[in-house]
């Protein structure tokens, strides 16, 4: 009995040791996977196509798509909402030449070569960090009815996350508006962008006027503007959001004599989980499940198999 808990004494005690010593080890943790899916992933910049096993093409999604110095938890949760994203493109794509694009159009994907460049003497650290999130939640994947989820993801919300058919017009159930208050920390909560008034009415095609007329015809709950008229032309919230460069479509305008100010709340398409919020409820103690269960709604977390 006592070596017993002598042992378990010990074990309690280099555990945690072990877990570290992975973060600060010279070695960077290779993945030794029998099987494992294959991601023919599109270089956008070189113009070619590279095939990534699935596990590796989810730990550049991370270096691509979340601050490495986010909680674990939160970097868990996104290498699960990345696996899940990937293989909805995976399976849609299978008689086309790549699955995925490697920038903004699908997932940002960062390769080796790329991060070692950036990280320079960081990279071990930084690139053991992200696998150990990818290696946490091996083969796990968002399920909804027995499908794979397409787990749309976002940087910050305005405080709630948005419906997918008041965004993208196609209602999904595990993609419903939820609270979001933890974005209230990230660094693009809120931003302001100035134009001249001439520079405003010529990027939204409009003919130049003294005086600016908002009449905002339909907004949700969120705060995002659906409609919106501007000198009496009618205009999406997502065409000003595009053709003004703003971060979100929850926006005010406001004139101030030849200056127009734009204040948005928000940056992303808000729909799925928000990135900040994830880290947010990381850092209050939440697990990934918690998490992705949260953003995502009535998903089940499901593994595929691998050796």
């Amino acid at each position: 009995m006592i070596k017993k808990i002598l042992l378990f004494s010990l074990l309690i005690i280099f555990i945690p040791f072990i877990i570290v010593s992975l973060f600060l080890s010279n070695d960077e943790i290779t993945f030794n996977f029998s099987s494992n899916s294959i991601v023919r992933v599109y270089r956008e910049e070189k113009g070619v196509i590279d095939e990534v096993p699935l596990e590796e093409y989810v730990v550049g999604v991370l270096a691509g798509e979340m601050p490495v110095e986010f909680e674990m938890e939160a970097l868990k949760a996104q290498a699960v909402a990345a696996r899940s994203y990937v293989m909805t493109k995976i399976e849609e794509n299978y008689k086309n030449d790549y699955d995925v694009v490697d920038t903004i159009t699908n997932q940002v994907y960062l390769d080796k070569e790329y991060l070692m460049s950036v990280w320079e003497n960081s990279y071990i650290e930084n690139i053991n960090k992200l696998k150990m999130a990818v290696i946490s939640t091996k083969g796990e994947y968002l399920s909804y009815n027995d499908k794979v989820a397409n787990a749309l993801f976002f940087s910050t919300s305005s405080g709630m996350t948005e419906n997918c058919e008041d965004v993208f017009d196609a209602k999904v159930e595990y993609l419903k508006s939820v609270d979001s208050h933890w974005d209230t920390t990230s660094p693009v909560y809120n931003t302001t962008n100035t134009f001249t008034l001439a520079d405003f009415y010529s990027k939204l095609g409009l003919p130049y006027l003294n005086n600016l007329s908002i009449n905002i015809v339909n907004k949700v709950d969120t705060g995002r503007i659906m409609k919106i008229k501007i000198n009496n032309k009618t205009f999406t919230g997502d065409d000003i959001r595009f053709k003004l460069g703003l971060r979100s479509s929850v926006f005010e305008i406001k004139q101030q004599q030849e200056s127009v100010v734009i204040t948005c709340k928000g940056f992303g398409h808000g729909v799925g989980m928000s990135q900040y919020g994830a880290n947010g409820m990381a850092k209050e103690g939440y697990n990934y499940q918690d998490i992705l269960k949260h953003y995502y709604t009535n998903i089940e977390i499901k593994n595929y198999n691998i050796n």
